[in-house]
């Protein structure tokens, strides 16, 4: 047999939604402080205004790596502060919950904090100071009390819907169940409460909702779960109790309506039909809850716990007598009062085995809340669309729906102010700070039925009138009909007796005949009157409906411009928040840009700096090579200018030094020649007029080339305007006396000393910076052949890049001369003296010419030619 292959099933539309408003609220987050307990002394927590708190670091705490204590402060809705009573805090942040409940919308409430922090206290309460939860319940039914149905008129099915039935069928379903009940409750067990919960609420702290539809009937369900260990728990369901085997509770599934609402599958909702019930349905299931103890707290909650509140409500019929039979126009809301487990750190609680398990739990939940409301701010923020985890853990997924837009969502932040839980308390705040920034959709308001209003109050009217009338003509004040009927028939007169005893007996049958015709004219009489107060009531109730539909067309004129009014402020409303919701965008971008230009305003600093820095050093290496050309520039120069006086120094000193030796040469030969000549016999002829000696060089051309024995002062810039030189009896100069090391000493008598002075052979910064003045020393061969020395002087002057500068103004030369014998020119044979005589004849005389020396050095005036004359020698006897 071959099997038909199974197909896929289709994915189910989504629901028709009504179209979307964009009005959205902000999730509501109020924080609470405990007081301080008996045995803390430190309190880092500071109630700065209504909606301001402030953390202060513990002692010996460091928040920040500079060891500096830094104080944080929080802002909130709302900060309720040690001395907040139960009745407030309800009256700011469950009473709005509890008047959109009434009025068909959804709301989710949920304490958060750390593990003794008051979350249970908060929630719950305590007797005579009732929690969140108690004064909700107490505040529903003081609103619908009166307009409640009988009970199972309103049915749950199994798929989070709910059924209507007929009082029969109710009647039948009831009595079925009580049927089924082994012990039967009566009144007063039923009205027995437990003493830790009795009297929670006292009677003048009971609230009313305003505004409660009268024509409706209305019924409440609760139902109580626990989600332990990422498992979800009916605390409600009736298990039979084993001794022996107990049987652990099975775990309940999350599914999906047709409106894609989430719900537990198979968990218990009862019908409650008081405060008193209700709450004792709760604390009957509260004993079953996760508790332990640990070392933070002697009752510590192992487990998140949602009590779910579901009112379910329907329009009474044209009649407003009995509830409108048609499913679709039931309307089922639910508030959500969630407990939150506090998160814990096991290092502090102690806990082992089974308890770091249920913590880790704990904890993990905790964390996907936090990153499903990270997620959501992110998506509100930038407009990205990444996926929410709410199925990551079952809180989340359980209460998807509220974030997505079907209902209010507001969180009660609980903080214990004593310095150990601090670490715990800044990270709470966070998280509540960023669950702020967090936006749900506003719910849209049920659809109104399209039955005329006052319904209930006509119905009610109608029969106080008929009872009324009926005490008027003597009738029971009894508004049940047989009883009226049996009433009137027992005012009639008594009929007599009716028993015949003879066959011709005429009195009895006239006389019952007459008491018929009596009773029969009563009766008349009656319909008469009744008929007449009957047309009464018709003519009363017309005039009524007249005036009631008037008072309608009036009040339906009044809704029609009120409609408008609201979609006027509808309008306005949405353009409000669509441009807050545009500014919020352009606040967030502005302070993205203003951080980023803050960013690059750093960084371009920081480049600048490093650019000037850059700058400066480049600078400073400009000037230094700069500084080193113009020195090495120097150098070369006094190098270059040194080497080529030396190498014209000796040049011309070989010159000389050849011409010298040829002068000599020359000398020589013609004092032979003379010789030869003199010593020639007289007979013989007289020789030649002998060659003209050869031109001596001059003084100029054998003068050396001037030699500076110290380096040549560097040449600089054109000098300024000089300036005044200042006696030097003035004493407030002082001087920095520049002698090279290649001076040399002349032993003259007159010296240059300069009073107040510093001596240094090479000039340096540090010595030019400290003085006033400057002087050089220098030496050179002068014209004559002699060494003269040269003061050359000036003035230090401070330049812009910080160091110095000589600028030169005179000079002071000193000069040394010697004494010289005249010389003795030598005859010359080219002219003839006037007496005939030779011109040489002087010369003849060889020991004469004997006694002249000839005497030449380097570096003297006199040079070849030059003649010196000695002392004549003595001849001897």
């Amino acid at each position: 047999m071959i099997r038909q292959a199974k197909g896929k099933t289709p994915r189910r539309p989504p629901p028709k939604k009504p179209p979307n408003n964009n009005q959205k609220d902000p999730v509501g987050v109020y924080c609470r402080v405990r007081p301080l307990g008996a045995e803390d002394e430190e309190c880092c927590i500071e109630v700065i205004s209504s909606s301001t708190i402030q953390l202060h670091a513990p002692e010996g705490f460091k928040t920040n790596r500079n060891g500096e204590y830094k104080e944080t402060q929080y802002s909130f809705k709302r900060v309720f502060g040690v001395s907040i009573s139960q009745m407030e805090l309800f009256e700011h942040v469950a009473k709005p919950l509890v008047d959109d409940l009434i009025h068909g919308k959804n709301g989710l409430l949920f304490t958060y904090g750390v593990t003794g922090s008051g979350k249970t206290f908060t929630m719950t309460g305590s007797p005579g100071q009732g929690g969140l939860l108690p004064r909700s319940l107490d505040m529903i039914f003081n609103s619908i009390g009166p307009y409640q149905a009988k009970r199972y008129v309103f049915k749950t099915d199994d798929k989070n819907g709910m059924e209507v039935q007929n009082e029969v069928d109710a009647l039948l379903e009831r009595q079925r169940r009580e049927n089924n009940l082994p012990v039967p409750k009566t009144p007063s067990a039923r009205q027995k409460l437990d003493p830790e919960i009795a009297d929670m609420i006292k009677p003048e702290e009971a609230y009313k909702a305003d505004g409660v539809d009268e024509d409706s009937s209305y019924s409440v369900f609760v139902s109580y779960i626990e989600i332990y260990n990422n498992y979800i728990y009916d605390l409600l369901e009736e298990t039979q109790e084993d001794v022996i085997k107990p049987k652990p509770p099975q775990s309940r599934i999350l599914r999906e309506d047709q409106n894609h609402n989430m719900y537990v599958a198979g968990c218990m909702e009862v019908e409650v039909k008081s405060a008193e019930e209700a709450f004792q349905v709760f604390w009957k299931g509260q004993k079953k809850r996760k508790v332990a103890n640990t070392c933070l707290n002697r009752e510590s909650s192992r487990s998140h716990s949602v009590l779910i509140i579901k009112l379910a409500q329907a329009p009474l019929d044209a009649d407003g007598d009995n509830v409108l039979q048609d499913k679709n126009q039931v309307t089922v809301s639910q508030l959500c009062l969630v407990d939150l487990a506090g998160s814990e750190r096991t290092g502090r609680t102690g806990a082992e085995g089974t308890r770091i398990r249920e913590a880790g739990n704990i904890n993990q939940s905790l964390l996907n809340l936090r990153t499903c409301i990270e997620i959501l701010r992110e998506n509100q923020l930038c407009g990205s669309n990444r996926m929410v985890p709410y199925r990551d853990s079952k809180v989340t997924h359980l209460f998807k729906n509220y974030f997505d837009g079907e209902g209010k969502v507001k969180m009660v932040v609980c903080v214990n102010p004593k310095a150990d839980d601090y670490e715990e308390t800044l990270l709470v705040m966070r998280f509540a700070e960023m669950t702020q920034e967090v936006e749900v959709a506003r719910p849209v308001d049920r659809p109104i039925c399209g039955f005329t209003p006052g319904r209930r109050n006509r119905n009610q009217a109608f029969k106080e009138e008929l009872s009324r009338k009926l005490e008027e003509r003597g009738g029971p004040l009894d508004r049940d009909v047989p009883s009226v009927i049996s009433h009137l028939v027992h005012s009639l007169p008594p009929l007599p007796s009716c028993e015949l005893t003879d066959p011709h007996d005429d009195v009895t049958l006239p006389r019952l005949i007459e008491a018929l015709q009596h009773r029969y004219r009563i009766k008349q009489m009656m319909i008469d009157e009744y008929s007449q107060a009957a047309n009464a009531m018709k003519a009363m109730l017309q005039d009524l409906d007249g005036n009631l539909i008037s008072k309608d067309n009036l009040i339906h004129d009044q809704t029609g411009k009120l409609d408008e009014k609201d979609k006027i402020i509808q309008t306005n409303k949405a353009e409000l928040e669509r441009l807050e919701k545009r500014t919020k965008m352009q606040e967030h971008k502005i302070d993205i840009l203003q951080k980023t230009t803050k960013i690059y305003e750093d960084d371009k600093r920081s480049l600048q700096q490093e650019l000037e820095t850059r700058e400066q050093r480049l600078h400073r290496e400009l000037s230094d090579k700069k500084r080193i050309e113009q020195r090495m520039h120097g150098v070369v120069s006094d190098t270059k200018l040194k080497w080529e006086k030396e190498c014209d120094r000796r040049v011309i000193a070989m010159q000389l030094e050849m011409q010298n030796k040829l002068w000599v040469k020359d000398e020589k030969l013609k004092q032979l020649k003379a010789i030869v000549t003199e010593s020639r016999t007289p007979g013989r002829p007289d020789p030649p007029p002998r060659q003209t000696q050869p031109k001596r060089p001059s003084r100029e051309e054998r003068l050396p080339a001037k030699r500076s024995a110290s380096p040549s002062p560097v040449p600089t810039s054109t000098p300024v305007r000089p300036l005044h030189r200042r006696s030097r009896s003035a004493g407030g100069e002082k001087w920095v006396d520049h002698k090279p090391s290649s001076s040399m000493d002349l032993g003259t008598v007159l010296q240059p000393v300069i009073p107040n002075s510093i001596q240094v052979s090479a000039p340096s910064e540090k010595a030019l910076s400290k003085c006033d003045r400057y002087v050089l020393t220098h030496q050179e061969v002068a014209s004559d052949g002699e060494i003269q020395t040269k003061l050359i002087k000036g003035e230090v002057i401070k330049t812009r890049g910080g160091g110095q500068a000589v600028q030169f103004t005179d000079i002071e030369t000193l000069k040394q001369e010697l004494t010289t014998v005249p010389g003795r020119k030598r005859k010359s044979s080219e002219g003839k003296p006037p007496n005939g005589d030779r011109a040489d004849g002087a010369w003849t005389d060889v020991e004469t010419r004997c006694s002249v020396a000839m005497e030449m050095r380097a570096g003297s005036n006199m040079g070849p030619g030059y003649e010196h004359h000695g002392i004549t020698k003595r001849r001897k006897p």
